[in-house]
């Protein structure tokens, strides 16, 4: 009896315990119809996806630069340290620090009282020599009328005619110490050889100086230039910009300072092979003063220019395993993938190849997009073109 009525029991259980699991199964059913059917309605799986909202721009047609960058050092064309060729006392000085000074001009005064004595002395020979061949060559004239009249003998002749010849070299040669002796006195006055800045003046007025003091510097600032080196990857480029004319060089000292455009000017002979890179040269206008001896610049090499190359901002470029591609929205509204190549990039944008140049570039949300998505602009948004810009190093 026991055991059929735990028999009873059980069957009671399971026959709950199934019905249970088959209303609970029934339950989650049609929730999840409800959510499919839901999603279809959103755009979700199962139903058609909603337009990615994205911003175009269109690129921009203009010559770029290829420039290359590089760090440079201002270097003078010319500096001329000042040393007197003779040894006296300074008597006068007629500049100060620091001033721009121009060519022949007067810098310094030397003692001069013993250079002047040795030039009157000088001349004082001179005329002493003329007075000498004067006399002897009116001698030579009597001499020779004389023999004419068979008073005097030719021998006679002779000597005074040997007298005259060496009074002649004689005053040559007091003719050409007077020029040494003004040659020296005009070592007395020190005069600029070139137009430049004066640096530190090291003598005053009584100063001892001889061949080996230093007087004074001068720098020429205008034009100056700015020697710098670039790796011998850029040298065929640069060689074949020379040979097209001339190459434009910008130097920038940094800060809020305005760039200076000058010319390449030199290009070394060799590449130094412990660096790979080769050494260059720019001169520049400096009339302004806006570059400095020894100053460091940032330089700007033009080796080339792409004309009418199509710009594009760079944050509209994708980059994966294929390649190289931008998205195009088209006139439908879709989404197209299109191959492009980057010639040249510099700052925000970047020129390429590839485009016809009046596509509608997707810049932002191109990460939700996929080829033939359906596209729409964002509310407030306005089809811009790429900013132009000049070109520059990336």
């Amino acid at each position: 009896m026991k055991k059929n009525t735990l028999a009873v029991v059980a069957i009671i259980v399971a026959v709950g315990a199934g019905s249970a699991w088959y209303m609970s199964r029934g339950a989650h059913a049609e929730g999840d119809g409800a959510k499919a059917a839901a999603g279809g309605a959103n755009g979700g799986p199962g139903g058609p996806q909603a337009p990615t909202v994205v911003n175009v721009v269109t690129p921009q047609r203009q010559d770029v630069g290829v420039d290359v960058a590089a760090n440079g050092t201002v270097s003078p064309k010319q500096t001329v340290d000042l040393r007197p060729q003779t040894t006296s006392t300074i008597r006068e000085v007629h500049i100060r620090e620091g001033q721009f000074v121009k060519a022949g001009q007067l810098m310094f005064s030397l003692d001069d009282r013993s250079d002047r004595a040795a030039v009157a002395q000088a001349q004082a020979e001179v005329a002493r020599g003329k007075a000498t061949l004067a006399d002897l060559e009116r001698q030579y004239k009597r001499s020779q009328e004389l023999v004419a009249q068979k008073f005097l003998a030719q021998s006679a002749v002779d000597t005074l005619q040997s007298q005259v010849e060496a009074a002649r070299a004689a005053l040559a040669a007091n003719t050409a110490a007077v020029q040494a002796s003004q040659v020296s006195a005009s070592y007395t006055a020190i005069r600029a050889p070139m137009s430049g800045r004066v640096g530190a003046i090291n003598v005053y007025p009584g100063s001892l100086v001889q061949p080996t003091t230093s007087l004074t510097t001068i720098t020429q600032l205008d034009p100056i230039d700015v020697a710098f080196t670039l790796p011998e990857s850029a040298l065929g480029a640069l060689l074949a910009a020379q040979k097209q004319g001339k190459v434009a060089v910008e130097a920038r000292t940094g800060g809020d300072a305005q760039p200076v455009t000058g010319e390449l000017v030199f290009v070394d002979n060799t590449v130094d092979p412990s660096t790979g890179t080769i050494r260059l040269k720019a001169q520049f206008g400096n009339a302004e003063g806006l570059l400095w001896p020894g100053q460091y610049v940032n330089t700007r090499v033009t080796v080339r220019t792409i004309k009418d190359a199509v710009v594009i901002p760079q944050n509209a470029i994708i980059i994966n395993a294929q390649g190289t591609f931008v998205y195009v929205m088209e006139k439908d509204g879709t989404a197209r993938l299109a191959p492009i190549q980057r010639q040249h990039s510099f700052g925000v944008n970047a020129a390429v190849t590839g485009l016809a140049g009046n596509e509608q570039i997707i810049t932002e949300g191109k990460q939700n997009l996929r080829p033939g998505g359906k596209v729409r602009l964002a509310t407030g948004s306005k089809q811009q073109g790429a900013p132009a810009r000049k070109g520059e190093q990336a």
